[in-house]
């Protein structure tokens, strides 16, 4: 008999996952422990083996949809259960009502009030297929056996939506994940933001965020209401100083965490960030190792403006960011003197840290590193 294989708990509080990759197709054999399929959950990758032996019958979820945790991902049976080229009709009817027996309500989509739920019936191709030509399956009647969509379906619908405008490609991977957590910051933190002018003639600039985060680190010891989260109605000041650094990738806005950085030396941080940044570019962090940062630090380096207005890495309170640094003419000691000078900005949730202590804080930094001085 077939067993359908669930989304497991990836623990660390996640509810959902997006099936980013799927590592076997419809009539594979697997045995336990192969690779089945890799989810995409809160911007890291993890790879998830099979807990069976047999034949793939059929893949229940395609690339790039989000399922909560407990889900039905794929059917796996006997071999004799399914032909090579995937399993037979009646078996595919078999797994329709096997699905539509105990399969979530993801897979179900409602016609109206009253309406009784229809499941969307499409192959894992089919359903690529879809998603390349950005046509919704909701909105497409099939023709196939029992109601199941077919590709000439989903080629007929997307010739009638042709004069549609410019080129269209579904939110997915790491890019849904920092469009639905910038959108929740943005909703949820009134932010503020401060920007003051910072000497960085006393910095190294090849360790530039190595000391940006270590001084940061040092002065929240100072101020942990920057070192906090706000849940309800109560502030948690954090005894713990985990600072994220944001990286640019291919895949979008990766923040791994170093940890302890207030008790690291600008060497071991340089190090661990070094590390951390090759593996967000190369999607190779644990889950652990972009979660848990109680402060961010973000530098785009020679992409940076004069300064920018970051948005606060929520449930963070706040967040630092450093702008372009360039030679400029500034006055010192009444004398115009050319110095490599840049921005610092700090934005901060105004519920929990007051403009004031937000000023100073930004303050601390700046002549912290103006005086070469990260302790």
């Amino acid at each position: 008999m077939a067993r359908a294989f669930k989304l497991p708990d990836l623990g660390e509080g996640l509810t959902e996952g997006e099936v980013a990759r799927w590592l076997v197709t419809e009539g594979q054999e697997v045995h336990e422990d192969d690779p089945l399929v890799e989810i995409q959950t809160d911007k890291a990758t993890v790879e998830i083996p099979s807990p069976y032996e047999g034949t793939v019958l059929r893949i229940l979820v395609a690339e790039g949809e989000v399922v909560p945790v407990g889900s039905e991902l794929v059917l796996i049976g006997r071999p004799d259960d399914a032909l090579v080229s995937g399993p037979s009709d009646k078996l595919l009817q078999a797994s329709e009502a096997f699905v539509g027996a105990v399969g979530p309500a993801s897979n179900k989509l409602s016609q109206g009030p009253g309406a009784a739920p229809r499941r969307v019936q499409a192959t894992p191709v089919v359903r690529l297929i879809a998603e390349e030509l950005g046509v919704e399956l909701a909105s497409v009647t099939g023709t196939g056996p029992g109601g199941r969509i077919t590709e000439d379906d989903v080629r007929a619908t997307a010739a009638g939506a042709m004069q549609k405008e410019g080129r269209r490609e579904k939110l997915r991977g790491v890019r849904r994940l920092v469009a639905e957590h910038t959108s929740r910051a943005h909703r949820e933190v009134p932010a503020v933001t401060w920007v003051e002018e910072c000497d960085f003639e006393n910095v190294v600039l090849d360790q530039l965020v190595a000391v940006a985060v270590k001084v940061c680190a040092v002065a929240l010891v100072d101020f942990p209401e920057l070192n906090a989260r706000l849940e309800g109605d109560e502030i948690v000041y954090l005894d713990r100083y985990d600072i994220g650094v944001a990286v640019q990738s291919d895949q979008g806005l990766v923040v791994p965490v170093v940890r302890d950085a207030n008790v690291k030396s600008i060497d071991e941080i340089g190090i661990e960030l070094a590390r951390l940044t090759a593996g967000a570019r190369e999607g190779t962090l644990e889950p652990s190792e972009v979660r848990g940062s109680t402060f961010t630090v973000t530098s785009a380096g020679k992409l940076a403006g004069l300064f920018q207005t970051p948005i606060v890495n929520h449930p963070e309170v706040a967040i630092l960011s450093i702008g372009r640094i360039a030679p400029r003419a500034v006055v010192r000691d009444g004398e115009i003197v050319v110095r490599r000078t840049g921005s610092i900005a700090v934005s901060f949730d105004h519920r929990v840290v007051d403009g004031a202590r937000a000023a100073e804080f930004g303050l601390t930094v700046i002549s912290r590193l103006e005086g070469g001085s990260a302790s």
